[in-house]
């Protein structure tokens, strides 16, 4: 039995096969996704991202991760602590944060896999090209959200599904260790169940943003 990895659903119609593998898409959340059987073994995953380049030096990819840098550091003062969650082989947008007196400390899991990291608080948690690659996202949001002080935002960047006829020709859906696709619709879903701010930044970043704890007489409201 087919079950959505974000809401759990059994709610899941066929939304589009090509010759490697087929779509669903649960009707609850919207959540596309890849059936586990279909799905890369973590080997044969892990090989196709050594073959990336992610060159700390390149200018073109320093540019094309600031559409996550410029509006993350935009709602930063001061110095401020950061998780780069799935970080590769090549962390520059850390880097980046470096850069402006930001630290940021890395969690990936073939790269830097530190799981201490994952017990701390944090002032923003960055995740670019990644929740496209985890097939369980609602166990990954729960964390990542869980480590955010209130008020921080999480920002990530991945590609969204606008309908199934322009799914059929859509270039990302053809990287095989892309299994999980997001739309509108579907993070409007997550910012309801978590409660966060939901911010859409361009075409491919989203923010979410944990709310920030209100004190009536000195107790939450």
């Amino acid at each position: 039995m087919l079950q959505c990895g974000l809401c759990d659903s059994e709610l899941l119609e066929h939304y589009h096969q090509d010759k490697f593998r087929n779509y669903w898409q649960c009707q609850q959340c919207k959540l596309v996704s890849v059936a586990a059987c279909d799905r890369l073994s973590p080997q044969e995953e892990k090989a196709i991202y050594d073959s990336h380049e992610n060159d700390l030096d390149d200018t073109g990819y320093r540019r094309f991760l600031s559409r996550v840098f410029e509006p993350v550091h935009s709602r930063l003062q001061g110095h401020k602590q950061g998780l780069d969650f799935g970080c590769g082989p090549g962390p520059l947008l850390a880097k980046m944060f470096e850069e402006v007196g930001h630290s940021v400390a890395l969690y990936d899991l073939y790269y830097a896999d530190n799981p201490e990291v994952l017990q701390r608080q944090y002032d923003f948690i960055t995740c670019t090209e990644v929740i496209e690659h985890i097939g369980q996202p609602k166990s990954v949001l729960t964390q990542l959200l869980a480590m955010l002080k209130p008020g921080a935002p999480l920002a990530l960047m991945t590609k969204l599904v606008i309908d199934p006829k322009r799914f059929a020709s859509w270039h990302y859906k053809n990287d095989q260790t892309h299994i999980s696709f997001f739309s509108r619709e579907t993070f409007e879903y997550i910012a309801k169940q978590f409660g966060t701010k939901l911010e859409f930044i361009g075409n491919d970043v989203i923010i979410l943003s944990k709310q920030e704890v209100v004190k009536v007489d000195g107790r939450e409201a």
